[in-house]
């Protein structure tokens, strides 16, 4: 499996006064996901992928006010509670796009993803999630039905290309082992320096670590 990310720029970003408190707050909304459109990564999700991920994802996160997001994408799949910025309160789907809207929240992130909003700086969103690709005869990667939706993070620069979505971890393989994800190429390494001997354990080791550095 493959950590997948799409970054989306069609969003708005909505500060609202409190009555009771007077107190701002603020919320994302907007396109959050799309299905059976090749985005500009040459990636595609069909319809009957994404929204029975986004059903269950419902379900399980943002109903039970679990569906937290970060400012800007980690280099894993899981969400850092410490980084956390902003919870989904929505999904819904209306035609082959997902509409989202999600408050941020006053963490330490929240508030700064806040103060970028004041400012005026441009923001987008990215989902992130876990999932293998296909490539189809037309040359688009499909993505499969073990697709799994992680977050939905607050990015910056959105516009740029490619800026989030080739990351030094995104083509990285990822295993589940005992209900934690990790990363196959770490898995791999320790596999490799466990079954060495002590003789040719540095030798081994200095090898493996030059194999990491040519992947990041």
């Amino acid at each position: 499996m493959k950590l997948i990310t799409e970054t989306n720029e069609d969003i708005n970003f909505i500060c609202e006064a409190d009555e009771k408190s007077g107190r701002k707050n603020y919320f994302i909304e907007g396109i959050f996901m799309q299905a059976e459109q090749k985005n500009r990564n040459g990636r595609i999700y069909p319809t009957g992928v994404l929204m029975p991920v986004v059903e269950k994802y419902n379900k399980d996160y943002v109903a039970q006010n679990r569906a937290l997001g970060e400012l800007n994408h980690p280099q894993g799949p899981t969400v850092n509670l410490d980084r956390a910025s902003h919870m989904i309160k929505e999904l819904k789907q209306s035609g082959s796009d997902i509409i989202g809207k999600a408050k941020v929240m006053e963490t330490p992130m929240g508030k700064i993803a806040m103060n970028l909003i004041d400012e005026g700086a441009k923001l987008g969103v990215s989902s992130r999630g876990m999932g293998s690709l296909k490539m189809t005869e037309g040359g688009v990667n499909e993505v499969q039905k073990d697709f799994m939706l992680a977050a939905v993070d607050i990015v910056a620069d959105p516009s740029a290309p490619n800026a989030f979505v080739n990351g030094i971890m995104e083509g990285k393989e990822w295993i589940w082992d005992n209900g934690v994800l990790q990363e196959r190429h770490i898995a791999q390494y320790q596999r490799q320096i466990k079954a060495t001997s002590g003789r040719h354990l540095e030798e081994k080791a200095v090898n493996l670590f030059k194999d990491f550095l040519s992947k990041l």
